[in-house]
C-alpha cells in the first residue's frame, strides 16, 4: 500500500486524477443523500421537484469548482488551446450552445417554469421538466378534444425560446377568457334568454371572476396594459338563421373543459324550464308530410 502511495506522490498527474475521482464520488454521494432526505421531509410535489433540481445544480457546480482547484496550474497552458479550438467547437455545437443559452434565459427571465402551460414550437402542453438542453412537455390536444392530455411526452430544444414566440397560459395571469355561443330561435323571449345566460355564468364562474380581478389589478400595475373586466358578459347578434347569444367569461386555464360542461348543462336545463319562451335554434329540417304526386302521360296505352 505504501508503495502505491509513494508512486502516486511522485507522479503529480496521477495524484490529481485520484483526488478528482475521490472528490467526485464524495460529492455525488453527499448530493444523493441530501436529495433522499429532502424528498422525505418535503411533501409538496412542486417544492420537492425544485429542490432536487437545485441540489443537482449545486452538486455540478461544486464538481467544476473542484476540477478548477486541482488543475489550476494547468489552466494557464490550456488557455491558448481552448482559444484556438473555441471557434471550431462553437460552430460544431452551435445548437447545443444556443440551447444552454436558452436554458439560462428561461431561468433568469422567467419565460416559463415547470408546471406552466405553454405553446412552443407548435406543441401545446404542460411543462414537466426544464433541462439544460431540452424542455419536456406533456402534450394536450391534437386528436383529443379540449385541453386534455393525450399521453404523448414531447421534448423541445431550449433554443426555441430565441426562434419562435412562447405562449404562456399561466405565468402572471393564470386565467383565460373563454366563450360559448347559444343559437336562439326568432320569436323567443330574448330578455329571458339573456338573463338565463348571465345567471348561469354568475352561478358557475363568479369565484373565478373575483380571483381574476385581483390578479388583473397586479397586471395593470406591473405592465402597461388597459384595465379589463373579468366579470361575465352576454352579447347578442342576429344572422339569417337565428339570434346568436355569446357568453364571455374568465376561467382557470386548466378548467376550460369542466366549466364549459357545467355551463351548457345548466343552460339547457334552464331553457327547457321556460315552457317554450326560449327555443334553441338548429339547422336541421323536418319533413312532416309528402306532397301529392301527379303523373301525366302523352300516349294512351290500349290493353287487350
Amino acid at each position: 500500500m505504501e508503495e502505491y502511495l509513494n508512486i502516486a506522490m511522485q507522479n503529480p498527474r496521477l495524484l490529481q486524477l485520484i483526488l478528482v475521482v475521490v472528490g467526485v464520488i464524495v460529492i455525488l454521494t453527499v448530493k444523493n443523500l441530501i436529495r433522499s432526505r429532502m424528498s422525505r421531509h418535503i411533501k409538496d410535489h412542486n417544492n420537492s421537484y425544485r429542490s432536487r433540481k437545485a441540489i443537482n445544480l449545486v452538486g455540478y457546480f461544486i464538481i467544476l469548482l473542484l476540477l478548477s482547484i486541482i488543475y489550476r496550474e494547468s489552466l494557464g497552458s490550456l488557455t491558448i488551446f481552448f482559444g484556438i479550438a473555441g471557434a471550431g467547437i462553437a460552430f460544431a455545437l452551435q445548437e447545443v450552445i444556443t440551447s444552454i443559452a436558452g436554458w439560462i434565459a428561461i431561468l433568469a427571465s422567467d419565460i416559463y417554469k415547470s408546471g406552466d402551460r405553454v405553446l412552443m414550437g407548435g406543441i401545446k402542453g404542460d411543462v414537466i421538466d426544464v433541462g439544460v438542453l431540452r424542455t419536456t412537455i406533456m402534450e394536450i390536444g391534437e386528436w383529443v378534444e379540449g385541453d386534455l392530455y393525450n399521453g404523448r411526452i414531447v421534448r423541445i430544444s431550449n433554443s426555441f425560446v430565441f426562434k419562435e414566440p412562447v405562449y404562456n397560459y399561466s405565468a402572471d395571469f393564470p386565467f383565460l377568457w373563454d366563450e360559448i355561443k347559444i343559437p336562439v330561435q326568432y320569436g323567443s323571449n330574448y330578455t329571458l334568454a339573456r338573463e338565463i345566460l348571465y345567471d348561469v355564468a354568475q352561478e358557475v364562474v363568479s369565484d373565478y371572476s373575483d380571483e381574476a380581478e385581483k390578479h388583473w389589478e397586479i397586471m395593470v400595475q406591473k405592465f402597461l396594459i388597459e384595465n379589463a373586466s373579468t366579470h361575465p358578459m352576454v352579447n347578442i347578434i342576429a344572422n339569417d338563421n337565428w339570434v346568436e347569444f355569446t357568453l364571455r367569461y374568465v376561467v382557470d386555464y386548466k378548467m376550460r373543459v369542466v366549466i364549459k360542461d357545467q355551463l351548457f348543462t345548466k343552460i339547457l336545463e334552464r331553457v327547457e324550464s321556460t315552457s317554450g319562451q326560449v327555443e334553441l335554434a338548429s339547422a336541421t329540417f323536418a319533413l312532416t308530410r309528402m306532397p301529392p304526386i301527379e303523373i301525366k302521360t302523352k300516349n294512351k296505352i290500349n290493353l287487350p
